[in-house]
């Protein structure tokens, strides 16, 4: 409906609506103002149950209202907190339902000032540290002399030309394998995580380097990534992390199994310096053919000490044994002689009554016996025939007789 002008209005000139005039001001704006980056410190966030966040970004002399909707909200790395530094892109509107000005914001980075970027960081060190992924134990330590290593970093960056040159004057016989990926950028996490997949993959591969050279803090912030740390804390061979200078500290630098202040400290942890290998090796013969001379001189002394200790110990056994055959052969000698006297004792018993019983005693009695020509003993008359020729033995002797038969 057309209202009429008010009295004393412009002539042919028509009024417009609220919804007419905040239209017209939203279609101004939109086209006037591209989009554009916007800094300032978040204030007032809120979380809309349907997803959309609404804040302010304000500085020193201004507020500016802000509103992100659902789809581009999903996208972001982390909500933003009070106080957080921001770095804010999207296009300036108007709201006619409110008739305010707002920035419709597209994307959210953080300034590293205190931002969005610590926080992200502060949160996700506590996930991790929660997981236990800091922990010493869980530390691997490296293979002394690896067979291949491989490096993710970027393929034309310094980094890799840096590791080849020392591998290769330290300990050329081993293997490198580039392992390529974004080391910075919006891109970098995804593509760290990627190459860190595919590395685990290698089974040839004994310790990995993960790295780049020196930069910002924006620059090494992939590192700082819960995700791209997490998956060097998985890997399956030891993880070298060598992430910026010395005094860069990243995530991935936490959880690995050992941390190089710089890429080409990396490289001198992973493989042996040869020099010094065949140094040591030269040192370790020497002492070697020393210990062994040493060893040889003192077991032919300890053998001469034992023999001489056997061969007095030999001494002593002869010696021993000397005195204990002399002593066993006095023992035995006596013995026997104790022996021979109990015998000869004995015989002279049975000798006497040999003696005693002997038939010369008889005879010393004054008897005789006859015996014939055979040696019998002729005891009766009937053995004693007239004519019969004997022998009669007397107490001293034998002599010849001849019978004459009985009276």
């Amino acid at each position: 409906m057309t209202l009429p002008l008010p009295l004393g209005g412009p002539a042919g000139e028509r009024p417009l609506t609220v919804t007419e005039l905040a239209t017209l001001a939203k279609e101004v704006l939109e086209s006037a103002v591209p989009p554009v980056w916007v800094v300032g410190e978040v204030s007032g966030f809120r979380r809309h149950a349907n997803g959309h966040w609404f804040f302010t970004l304000k500085d020193a002399g201004a507020k500016l209202n802000c509103v992100m909707w659902r789809a581009d909200a999903a996208r972001a790395t982390g909500e933003p907190q009070e106080g957080m530094q921001l770095f804010a892109r999207g296009t300036l509107s108007l709201y006619p339902p409110w008739g305010e000005t707002r920035f419709m914001v597209r994307d959210l980075l953080a300034t590293m000032e205190g931002g969005l970027h610590a926080a992200l960081l502060e949160r996700a060190r506590a996930n991790l540290e929660k997981d236990g992924l800091f922990a010493l134990e869980r530390k691997r330590a490296l293979p002394q002399f690896p067979r291949a290593i491989g490096v993710v970093t970027s393929p034309s960056g310094a980094v890799w030309r840096d590791i080849v040159a020392v591998v290769g004057r330290r300990w050329p016989s081993v293997e490198l394998v580039l392992i390529g990926a974004k080391v910075q950028g919006e891109e970098a996490p995804a593509d760290l995580r990627r190459a860190l997949a595919l590395a685990n993959r290698l089974e040839t591969l004994d310790v990995l380097i993960v790295g780049r050279g020196g930069g910002s803090k924006e620059d090494l912030w992939a590192f700082n990534d819960e995700g791209v740390a997490r998956a060097v804390a998985a890997s399956r061979v030891p993880v070298i992390s060598a992430v910026g200078h010395e005094g860069d500290v990243s995530l991935t630098d936490l959880v690995a199994d050992v941390r190089a202040a710089t890429p080409s400290a990396a490289a001198e942890k992973a493989v042996p310096d040869r020099v010094e290998l065949l140094h040591r090796l030269g040192v370790l013969r020497g002492s070697l053919a020393s210990g062994a001379t040493r060893r040889v001189a003192l077991a032919g002394e300890q053998l001469r000490h034992a023999a001489t200790r056997m061969a007095r110990s030999c001494e002593r056994i002869t010696e021993r044994g000397t005195a204990r055959l002399r002593d066993a052969r006095t023992r035995m000698a006596l013995a026997a002689g104790r022996a021979m006297e109990a015998r000869r004792a004995e015989v002279a018993r049975l000798a006497g009554q040999l003696d005693a019983l002997s038939p010369l005693k008889v005879l010393e009695r004054g008897y005789a016996v006859a015996r014939d020509a055979d040696g019998r003993v002729l005891r009766r008359t009937a053995d004693l025939p007239p004519g019969l020729g004997f022998r009669l033995r007397v107490v001293d002797g034998e002599v010849r007789a001849r019978s004459e038969g009985t009276p």
